[in-house]
């Protein structure tokens, strides 16, 4: 899931920022966009079959020992918000459903492989609990702390493009490049110029999957472009 929703921003520079847990992926685009002439019908075609391609396409690298046996897919739909309040309330919401659905995935399991529930059982026991029994059942039980378990599973997977310093990005000019900086003419010294910025701009950022909390305040003043 997170190799396709890579697949996708890489594609689209216009998304800034993807959220996935489950089934599922949240991409959020730049205000500014200008993607298709900001066509509703395009913008989720385009998307939803890119990501499922690449799903199917890069399957077997994850998981060469179990063929798919039939085509997965996936549905979407587009949503604009107003503001950059309703954006993080929108993301906040998704993280705190990975949190919940996780919790209950958790002791649910345990249940049934640990405590030898049949699955109807487990969903009995559960049925009306709070979250805080869950984590005191887990813990008395089966002796596990919740918080132990790798943030992938209880926080998601944060797609964003990562600034990095322009040492680390800055290479030496190949010999081509050395014959293109000594053009015969100021225009091409202006364009020559023009797509070694570009170059440089793109290559000082990278794609980083985090695996972070995304409801607090933190995430976003340390990434305030996200919003802009």
């Amino acid at each position: 899931m997170d190799n396709a929703a890579q697949a996708v921003m890489h594609e689209y520079k216009d998304i800034c920022l993807a959220f996935g847990e489950s089934d599922e992926f949240s991409f959020l685009f730049r205000k500014s966009t200008a993607l298709y002439n900001r066509r509703q019908a395009k913008i989720l075609t385009t998307i939803t079959s890119l990501f499922t391609s690449s799903y199917v396409l890069h399957w077997p690298q994850f998981f060469p020992d179990t063929p798919l046996k039939y085509p997965p897919s996936f549905d979407g739909r587009l949503v604009v918000y107003p503001s950059a309040k309703e954006v993080r309330d929108y993301f906040a919401w998704r993280q705190a459903d990975t949190h919940i659905n996780n919790l209950y995935n958790t002791i649910f399991w345990a249940l049934v492989q640990q405590g030898g529930e049949t699955t109807a059982q487990a969903h009995a026991t559960l049925r009306g609990t709070v979250s805080g029994t869950k984590h005191e059942m887990l813990h008395s039980r089966f002796g596990m702390n919740y918080n132990s378990i790798p943030t992938r599973y209880r926080k998601g997977s944060v797609l964003i493009r990562e600034r990095i310093s322009a040492e680390s990005s800055i290479s030496q000019p190949s010999e081509a490049e050395g014959d293109a900086a000594a053009p015969s003419s100021g225009e091409q010294t202006a364009r020559t110029l023009g797509q070694r910025a570009e170059k440089k701009s793109e290559a000082r950022k990278r794609l980083s999957v985090l695996h972070c909390d995304i409801i607090g305040d933190e995430f976003w003043q340390q990434r305030p472009h996200l919003l802009e």
